[in-house]
């Protein structure tokens, strides 16, 4: 079966590729917690992150950015002293700055349809033949960097941004030999950002 190369030979980590990676994610709160713990990972491997990831759900109280944004100096020093996350006083503060800024961003229509816009409400299909062709970053990755430091978001560079739209299916970035790139195409046609629960305008679920 073939995968795009990242995907190494732990089951951890092709797992991840071939159940995650790249499938279009609507939820605006998940979206949040994947651009935090992709600036978690700043100077590490995904690897590294992807097997604490329950450890931080644990530490940061689900990811709920409502929570979040509440705390201070006693939930970072807390944290600084939790072994089973990536303790690093920049990265922690940052995520709590990061929820204040999802919360603005939530309160102007949402966190997911500012990030899904940016695409035109379908994910970017690209056909690249190897992983070399893969770029690094893009105008929009940088673009897009751009309006969430604006906003208040840190630990959110062009290159961090674009692994998470590649992660996030924002852009199905599969090289076309791999076995999901179909798969992960015909998902970003099933639905929109639009389709959002009427009873309360909250994101509907990730696919």
């Amino acid at each position: 079966m073939e995968r795009c190369a990242w995907a190494g030979p732990e089951p951890i980590y092709r797992d991840y590729h071939d159940t995650e990676w790249g499938v279009p994610e609507y939820d605006s709160r998940a979206l949040w917690e994947k651009l935090v713990l992709d600036g978690f990972q700043a100077g590490l491997s995904w690897i590294t992150i992807l097997k604490k990831r329950d450890n931080f759900r644990k530490a940061f109280a689900g990811f709920d950015p409502n929570v979040i944004a509440e705390w201070g100096e006693p939930e970072v020093t807390r944290l600084l002293a939790d072994p089973g996350i990536i303790r690093h006083r920049g990265k922690i503060e940052a995520t709590i700055t990061n929820a204040r800024a999802w919360q603005t961003f939530e309160s102007q229509g949402g966190f997911d349809r500012f990030l899904w816009d940016r695409v035109g409400g379908r994910p970017i299909q690209n056909r690249w033949a190897t992983k070399a062709e893969v770029p690094a970053s893009t105008p929009l990755s940088e673009a897009i960097s751009k309006d969430l430091k604006r906003a208040g978001f840190r630990f959110c560079g062009p290159t961090i941004v674009y692994a998470f739209m590649q992660a996030t299916g924002l852009v199905n970035d599969h090289v076309l030999t791999c076995h999901r790139h179909a798969e992960v195409a015909r998902l970003g046609w099933l639905r929109t950002p639009a389709s959002r629960d009427p009873a309360d305008g909250a994101p509907g679920a990730a696919p």
